[in-house]
């Protein structure tokens, strides 16, 4: 297999990608500053980059199978990514041309942006961290390959960091099973963390959701870990137990 093949394709994925969410930015100010046409618009030209990202994370795939083991589940997980990304731009496409023509049509497409912006949160920090995962492995491949004694040292901290990325993509799965097993616990949670908060606790327990939401603890810090991980919520310890609270909310 071409290494050097695979890393320009990773490569050109985290520019395309770059791209792709600077283009999203306008998405949600156009979206919430009710521009119909505008966010037409953007969303037709987030397909097109879409499409092109999907090509790029199936040759990414294509190309890490015949490697397998842990590369290779990172590329499927990239391209299912995409896949679902590129779906549901599709699904607002079919909706946005026909905002207009009635009350229901506007909220079906409404409906379907929030959608989508609530599988952008997860979606964002997904791609980022395979690629970085990709790039990191890739860079372990060369290493092999050219039987370097001494690799450079910023290569030995990229694959220093491959656990800690092994644990966030397994926070993160957590999250996207519990999203869509369980759509709404994840506004759940976080109606519960503004009502502790209401009543004067900062820094909020596992536990202490389980008590006003009925979802179990050890399924509430999944939820809970996932949303520190996309920079909803911030985590500490405290007593030897993770504590939460929601970004924005002042500091104790």
């Amino acid at each position: 297999m071409d290494v050097e093949k695979l890393k320009e394709l990773i490569l050109k994925a985290e520019d395309i990608h770059k791209n792709f969410e600077k283009l999203f930015l306008k998405l949600y100010e156009y979206a919430s500053q009710n521009h119909p046409e505008r966010v037409e618009e953007i969303i037709l030209k987030l397909h097109e980059l879409s499409e092109e990202k999907f090509e790029i994370a199936s040759q990414i795939y294509r190309k890490t199978a015949s490697i397998g083991g842990e590369i290779e589940r990172v590329g499927k997980e990239l391209q299912k990514n995409e896949h679902q990304m590129k779906f549901r731009l599709e699904e607002i496409m079919g909706l946005v041309g026909h905002a207009k023509e009635s009350f229901s049509e506007k909220l079906k497409t409404k409906a379907a942006l929030q959608r989508l912006f609530q599988f952008h949160r997860i979606y964002d920090y997904s791609v980022t961290q395979s690629l970085q995962r990709l790039s990191a492995e890739i860079e372990g491949l060369i290493l092999i390959s050219e039987k370097e004694k001494k690799p450079p040292t910023s290569i030995i901290e990229r694959l220093k960091k491959i656990e800690e990325l092994e644990e966030r993509l397994t926070t993160l799965t957590n999250l996207v099973f519990h999203l869509y097993s369980h759509p709404s616990w994840v506004y759940k949670i976080e109606e519960s963390l503004k009502e502790w908060h209401s009543k004067g606790l900062l820094w909020v327990e596992p536990r202490n959701v389980e008590q006003n939401t009925g979802i179990d603890r050890e399924h509430a810090a999944q939820i809970l870990d996932g949303l520190t991980l996309i920079g909803v919520v911030e985590k500490r310890k405290r007593g030897g137990e993770s504590v939460y609270k929601l970004r924005g909310f002042g500091e104790d």
